[in-house]
């Protein structure tokens, strides 16, 4: 199954210039603690914004051309989708914008961390989502840095 993991403001707003808008240690914390052991499927950008391949993971990367440091390029969406949707494995999208959207329908779990806050010159969003599609559990609430900020999981019904 895929599961959606994203940090997000009040308006959807992702990320600016290739990076996070929003740097939250917990929201780190909470990523690496949620995606560990896991599938991550992330988008080239997404990949070329990291220090390093993602430990612990498998890391997925969606590309035209090989990405020789990933685990795996992802060359066609579709296939991959297609493959793995069935599965009972949990495979997180990490983003960025685009591949969220793409696997937006296709997502069983959507892991958000909704931060109270606006970033207006973001310039990567998260997609819009029907809400009364999923039920909306609470998991923790916290605040950093002067940023409120809730962790939430949409689970679809």
């Amino acid at each position: 199954m895929f599961s959606i993991i994203a940090a997000i403001g009040k308006n959807n707003e992702l990320g600016k210039n290739g990076g996070l808008v929003f740097n939250i240690k917990e929201d780190m914390k909470f990523f690496k603690d949620t995606t560990t052991g896991h599938k991550v499927v992330m988008g080239y950008r997404t990949w070329k914004s990291l220090p390093k391949k993602l430990p612990d993971r498998e890391n997925f990367v969606v590309s035209y051309e090989e990405v020789k440091e990933a685990d795996h390029t992802i060359t066609n969406l579709d296939n991959f989708i297609d493959q793995n949707k069935d599965t009972d494995e949990e495979i997180f999208i990490i983003g960025g914008g685009m591949v969220y959207t793409a696997f937006l329908d296709h997502a069983k779990n959507l892991y958000l961390t909704e931060i109270d806050a606006t970033v207006p010159d973001a310039d990567t969003f998260f997609p819009e989502f029907d809400k009364s599609n999923y039920n909306k559990t609470i998991i923790k609430k916290g605040s950093e840095n002067g940023l409120t900020y809730t962790f939430a999981k949409y689970i679809k019904k």
